[in-house]
């Protein structure tokens, strides 16, 4: 059985730096993707189903990273799959950082630390596990760009994430979620 690949391979008109689509968001963060509508009354970031005018990678990280996990080898086939490989491999991140006994105010804090965190590897830096499968920018400000975009998907993933981790309304993160922190994509870590 072959890995779940993204919906937005054949989104029109991707900008791209290097060979990593910066594809719209639905985000309150502040940075360069292109905003998507909020979702209206009826529909929530846990019931959007991709069919959706505001569905976004983000949303598509969330809902195929079980999934893609227990895959040790994927086939890229565009700019979007590299998207949804940077998203699932930020994801197992963070999911390493939650601790079963954490509160949610302290997985927040930890989980944000994560995502606020500036000093992280880009596409052709030293210190990025898929540099094989990704392409470096070609300038200094396509890598500043770059770099602006994946912290606005941190950032944004983060939240996401933890409203989910942390639906059940108890306090205690979800063992479903956590069973899933010593899965590693591709056998990469961030």
């Amino acid at each position: 059985m072959p890995a779940y690949h993204s919906v937005f391979l054949d989104e029109p008109n991707q900008q791209l730096i290097g060979n990593f689509a910066l594809l719209p968001l639905r985000t309150r963060t502040r940075g360069p993707a292109q905003q998507l509508p909020p979702l209206s009354g009826d529909v929530t970031d846990l019931t959007i189903d991709a069919a959706h005018e505001s569905y976004d990678p983000l949303d598509e990280v969330l809902s195929l990273f079980r999934a893609n996990t227990f895959f040790r080898n994927f086939e890229i086939k565009g700019p979007a799959d590299r998207v949804l490989i940077y998203g699932i491999l930020f994801v197992s991140e963070v999911l390493g950082k939650i601790k079963p006994g954490m509160n949610k105010r302290e997985a927040e804090k930890s989980v944000m630390n994560i995502a606020l965190d500036t000093n992280f590897a880009i596409p052709g830096d030293a210190g990025f596990p898929l540099n094989q499968a990704f392409e470096a920018p070609a300038d200094r400000n396509g890598a500043e760009l770059l770099r602006q975009y994946i912290m606005q998907m941190r950032q944004e993933l983060a939240v996401r994430l933890l409203s989910r981790v942390y639906a059940d309304g108890t306090g205690v993160p979800s063992k479903w979620w956590l069973s899933f922190t010593k899965r590693k994509f591709m056998g990469k870590q961030l």
